[in-house]
């Protein structure tokens, strides 16, 4: 894909102060321009799905959609479109995850200042951008899980992991349908499921899951 002059990106983050300080740093560069934000992962999926951009920077932790599902989301239906995920984990699980979801690098917001305008350039490249441990990080990650056994992280489908992150913040069944645009007997079904698929037997426990996926914070 050829690369625009200018690159239009999206900027999502539920912090109003990340947008404006990304759009400052990114707005300073001749051929970079902010042109979109959202506030969460499901705003962030609308606008970049909506409107003309190039790219789209998705923090990893946002209510609604976690940056990861809205970039698996925008993966399936506008695989076009360049992903970064902004983070202020140095977290192994978050990293692979986004990788897995499509995204073309991962930015930590601690070096944001410095490494989001490479990170932009590199990804309409069609290069990765990773920060410098980022590497030795993931394949240790890799081993790491496979020496102890643990079961994939895509045990769970998309929408199962919408359903549980929707649980663990104390949506009821009512208003995950509602929120989903499915039924109040699909929602069941899902939350039968995903017990039976983790092994689990209540939200609490399905709250400490999603904890530990990164879908929602404690």
């Amino acid at each position: 894909m050829p690369i625009p002059l200018v690159t239009r990106i999206l900027v999502a983050d539920d912090h109003a102060l990340v947008r404006s300080g990304l759009r400052k740093v990114l707005d300073t560069q001749p051929d970079l321009r902010v042109v979109a934000e959202a506030q969460d992962g499901a705003e962030a999926v609308e606008r970049a799905l909506a409107e003309d951009v190039d790219l789209a920077i998705l923090d990893v932790s946002m209510p609604r959609l976690t940056g990861i599902q809205a970039a698996a989301q925008l993966q399936r239906e506008r695989p076009e479109l360049r992903v970064l995920m902004l983070s202020m984990h140095d977290s192994e699980q978050f990293l692979f995850e986004s990788l897995r979801a499509g995204a073309s690098g991962y930015v930590l917001k601690s070096g944001a200042d410095t490494d989001v305008v490479d990170a932009v350039r590199a990804a309409m490249r069609g290069d990765s951008f990773l920060y410098p441990s980022a590497v030795a990080t993931l394949v240790q990650d890799h081993l790491d899980r496979d020496a102890a056994g643990e079961r994939p992280f895509d045990v769970l489908t998309p929408r199962e992991l919408e359903v549980v992150k929707l649980i663990a913040e104390a949506y009821s069944s009512k208003e995950i349908a509602r929120e989903l645009t499915i039924s109040v007997k699909t929602v069941e079904r899902h939350r039968e499921n995903i017990l039976e698929k983790l092994g689990m037997r209540d939200r609490v426990e399905l709250t400490r899951y999603a904890i530990r996926r990164g879908l929602i914070q404690p």
